[in-house]
């Protein structure tokens, strides 16, 4: 059989020893079934691996035909705004707390691995969101999410006021504690703990969530994900605001400014076993019911 992927890159988390432990032993498994293996730098340095085998993960990127991300969804989250940018399939394998992203447990690991390395496995692209920070008509900064942009105050608890338009027609003001912009894939992260509707990976759309809007009528909204939205920051804000990519990348927002929210053109090209099951993964990680009958 022709071999699926060739050479297969490994990424982790560097200060997480059961992270290390897995990658030590995909490592060897991989080796001894003749790929290519190459390590991402900042792990490589904690395990033994041979130099010609370090690469930096934009490295990997473009060497990699396959990318096993060892973690939680949090380190997923930042692999994957990195391998997005390139043609690579990924894989995740937890070992962080819930897993909507790592979704082979290091448990039971080689088993599914192998059924993947041989082709038989599920593939969906999720896409990602591109934040554009915009002053005076300049752009001040841009970072891209796979799960959500928040837009917030830099302090807890402060309100402020924006306006929202979708492809340039208005669709309200608010004052608030800010707002969640989620992809489907972020739909189970921090906009689902702010009342958001859960959205299944395949939908094409966005969801806005306001955060503790000063009004009882201000609800959820579904809009299509190709859609471009634009966040004005009203003049009368304090200067101390920002805008939140995955909670990870923090872009500082002033007064006047405004935030266009969009559809990244890359996608994160996530493969699963055959045998995965999103509504399985919403069972088990939100403790919903079982089937009665």
């Amino acid at each position: 059989m022709t071999q699926q992927y060739k050479t297969i890159g490994l990424i982790g988390k560097p200060d997480h020893s059961g992270a290390l432990a897995t990658i030590q032993s995909l490592l060897s498994y991989l080796t001894d079934k003749g790929y290519q293996v190459l390590v991402e730098t900042k792990v490589a340095r904690k395990i033994e691996v041979k130099p010609s085998q370090t690469r930096e993960i934009t490295e990997i990127g473009e060497l990699a035909d396959l990318a096993i991300v060892v973690g939680g969804d949090g380190y997923m989250l930042g692999a994957a705004r990195v391998l997005a940018c390139y043609n690579i399939a990924v894989v995740g394998v937890n070992r962080g707390n819930l897993g909507f992203l790592t979704d082979i447990s290091p448990d039971n690991l080689f088993d599914p691995l192998e059924e993947i390395l041989q082709g038989r496995s599920k593939t969906e692209h999720r896409f990602l969101i591109q934040t554009e920070v915009y002053r005076h008509g300049q752009l001040k900064s841009a970072n891209s999410a796979v799960n959500e942009a928040v837009l917030h105050p830099g302090k807890v608890a402060s309100m402020m006021e924006f306006e929202v338009y979708l492809d340039d027609v208005f669709m309200f003001s608010q004052r608030s504690d800010g707002l969640i912009v989620s992809t489907p894939t972020g739909s189970t992260a921090y906009s689902m703990s702010a009342g958001g509707s859960i959205l299944t990976p395949n939908l094409n759309a966005l969801t806005l969530v306001p955060m503790f809007p000063h009004t009882l009528t201000s609800r959820p909204i579904v809009v299509d994900g190709d859609s471009v939205l634009k966040l004005v920051v009203a003049t009368n804000n304090s200067e101390d605001l920002q805008v939140s990519c995955d909670g990870h990348v923090i872009l500082a927002v002033m007064p006047g400014d405004e935030i266009i929210i969009r559809k990244c053109e890359q996608t994160l090209r996530l493969v699963h076993p055959l045998d995965h099951d999103y509504f399985n993964v919403l069972r088990s990680k939100l403790s919903w019911g079982n089937k009665i009958y």
